[in-house]
């Protein structure tokens, strides 16, 4: 559905995207996070054709963003962090502009102005002006005005930010609705809700892309092992047997034991064995005669991972600099000392005196001052007696 190929964005010598590529399959929820500064916001502008690309490639189901823009936006419906609102209209005002903007035929204008209000629950307040509704309504005007034209792809910007939980989950519901049938990107800081309703997750840390996957590969990338949460119906020392018996088995630490005869313990292994240590730990305590009541994966949150990876990227890009910043400052001190030692000269200073610009006659600054106020005492009472200063003074 989307295609980022090499994409690169340059301010002067800020790097704000560096040669990132990655595709978006149709029909899912992305996830797209970054740190402040990561260049989420210039990607999404240059993903809409709301800013050019100092390199790099972008296509909308196969359709050119640089060679064809406008067939290529059609597709694209697009929420920016500040909703491009009129203040001054109301919403049925405003989603018919939109309407009239984007191309729709006029016959369909007043349907599809109806449909997207009713999909995201402004019918109620289309006559009210959209200064006087709450930040909740605005914000759901501003997904419908994306929504006009009925495009395949959603990008949403920070579309959660400054409301209350209940906003939020309304706007969350909404979200989960736009991606039964379209492609949604959203971006935002609040990553419970990330990983609440997206399907996959796209991370890029200082202009570069450091994820593109589901959270659960992601997270499994990031860790060499597993920790399983088990519950056996046993006692704290025939499960400890148990467990330190099987092969394979990193650490384990005995949780609880319950007065009903159960115990809980977490279980460290190999992720490359996940599988298998599964097996051998149920057929351990089965060989015993004990019931495995339950076993579960202890999984990260999206906010370990995304410590993870921009953290590391941080390091990473911490590094270079420091080696950039000593590479520099070995040029500069070799410069210095090239200009030491070059042919045994030292730099020369030159002073500017401004009687040399007076003429010969002129005789320096204080002569040519003394034949003013000579040419003044001498004035036969002309123009020079009215001069009066134009700011202040007599």
């Amino acid at each position: 559905m989307i295609k980022v190929s090499h994409l690169t964005k340059k301010y002067g010598k800020t790097l704000a995207v560096d040669d990132i590529s990655f595709e978006v399959e149709g029909g899912s929820i992305y996830g797209f996070l970054g740190p402040n500064g990561a260049g989420k916001s210039t990607t999404m502008n240059i993903i809409t054709g709301c800013l050019a690309p100092t390199e790099g490639e972008i296509l909308i189901d196969d359709i050119s963003m640089l060679d064809d823009p406008v067939a290529a936006k059609r597709l694209i419906g697009y929420l920016p962090e500040t909703p491009p609102l009129y203040s001054d209209m109301t919403p049925w005002e405003y989603l018919r502009f939109v309407a009239e903007a984007k191309g729709v035929r006029r016959d369909r204008i007043a349907d599809e102005v109806a449909d997207v209000m009713a999909a995201t629950g402004v019918a109620d307040v289309k006559d009210r002006l959209i200064r006087n509704l709450s930040k909740g309504y605005r914000q759901r005007v501003g997904i419908a005005q994306a929504m006009v034209g009925d495009p395949d792809i959603i990008i949403l910007d920070e579309p959660t930010e400054g409301l209350d939980p209940q906003q939020r989950t309304e706007i969350r519901a909404l979200i989960n609705d736009l991606g039964r049938d379209r492609t949604v990107i959203l971006s935002s800081h609040v990553l419970s809700e990330v990983q609440e309703i997206c399907d996959k997750i796209i991370v890029i840390s200082h202009g570069k892309l450091v994820a593109n996957d589901t959270m659960e590969n992601i997270s499994r990338s990031l860790t060499s092992e597993t920790t399983m949460l088990l519950t056996v119906k046993a006692t704290p020392e025939e499960t400890a047997a148990v467990i330190g018996g099987v092969d394979g088995v990193s650490s384990f630490e005995i949780v609880d034991g319950a007065d009903d005869g159960t115990t809980s313990a977490k279980v460290k292994y190999a992720s490359s064995r996940d599988m298998e240590l599964r097996e051998a730990i149920s057929f351990a305590f089965s060989d015993i005669r004990r019931a495995v009541l339950s076993m579960s994966v202890e999984e990260e949150n999206l906010e370990d991972i995304f410590l993870k990876l921009t953290s590391t990227k941080d390091t990473d890009e911490n590094d270079a600099d420091d080696a950039n910043d000593a590479a520099d400052s070995n040029e500069s001190d070799e410069a210095d000392g090239d200009a030491e030692t070059d042919d045994g000269d030292e730099e020369e200073y030159v002073v500017y005196d401004p009687a040399d610009y007076l003429g010969d006659d002129a005789g320096g600054v204080e002569d040519k001052a003394a034949d003013d106020d000579d040419d003044d005492d001498n004035d036969d009472g002309g123009d020079g007696d009215d001069y009066k200063p134009l700011f202040g003074g007599k």
